[in-house]
């Protein structure tokens, strides 16, 4: 089984996985934390530079080292998850879905079905032609996974009929711009733990959260969480490197 298929059944199947987001557009810290034992990891193509190229290379370092890697898309346009899907991504993170009719359309498109999306074998998903068409096309449904980012008011309302779409496969909830949804400004505000609460808790579709990398992630598991991503290759860098600045000795005096 492929790593994106073995991806998709344990998430399917809600066991405890473990990813962190990439903000760097470089192949190499795919292939760093890719070697680790976290779970998956997930290109940020929303809030970080990346563009098809740099996609596409880090998709190539993600199939060397053998890692799952999803891609959070910048926003709902078929075109845009057609071609990280024909790259070989583990699946998409799409952000700010609100409704079942948006949810159903990103279902289609992730899939081979008339008005979805279109088939090549010639793509690395196909494996360049060396994978017969209609194999590919049979393997497809088990290779990719949708993940719906619910963030605005209007998705939490209607969280649980996204998850009972076919084809959705997760819910992940977005903190912090649910946090400016509901007009308030702390992230661990207890109203907003108690919105991430009802998403967690529905039905139909498996359900995860960002959590800070020194934050507990028991309460959300109690919650029905599981899985999580915590942290980003800047977040790693940036707190490295902060412990080892604070090993200096003082030599002022």
């Amino acid at each position: 089984m492929s790593p994106n298929a073995t991806f998709k059944k344990r998430l399917l199947a809600r066991e405890q996985l473990v990813g962190c987001f990439i903000k760097t557009p470089h192949p190499t810290v795919i292939e760093v934390l890719g070697a680790t034992d976290l779970d998956f990891l997930v290109l940020d193509g929303e809030h970080s530079p990346f563009d098809k190229v740099s996609i596409n290379l880090c998709m190539l370092a993600a199939k060397a080292v053998g890692v799952p890697l999803l891609i959070r898309v910048p926003d709902d346009s078929p075109a845009f998850i057609l071609n990280v899907l024909d790259c070989g991504a583990a699946g998409v993170v799409v952000p700010h879905v609100v409704s079942v009719e948006q949810a159903e359309t990103l279902a289609r498109s992730m899939r081979y079905v008339p008005g979805g999306r279109g088939i090549a074998g010639t793509t690395r998903a196909g494996g360049y032609g060396a994978v017969p068409l209609p194999e590919h096309r049979a393997a497809a449904d088990s290779e990719v996974s949708l993940i719906c980012q619910i963030e605005d008011r209007e998705g939490v309302k209607n969280a649980e009929a996204i998850a009972a779409v076919d084809g959705v496969d997760a819910l992940f909830v977005g903190r912090a711009d649910l946090t400016v949804s509901y007009g308030l400004s702390d992230f661990n505000d207890a109203g907003i733990a108690e919105k991430c609460a009802d998403v967690l808790e529905v039905k139909g579709a498996t359900t995860g959260l960002f959590v800070a990398p020194t934050e507990d992630m028991a309460p959300w598991r109690d919650k029905g969480a599981s899985f999580f991503l915590s942290g980003s290759d800047h977040s790693f860098l940036f707190a490295g490197a902060k412990e080892l600045a604070s090993r200096k000795q003082d030599t002022s005096s």
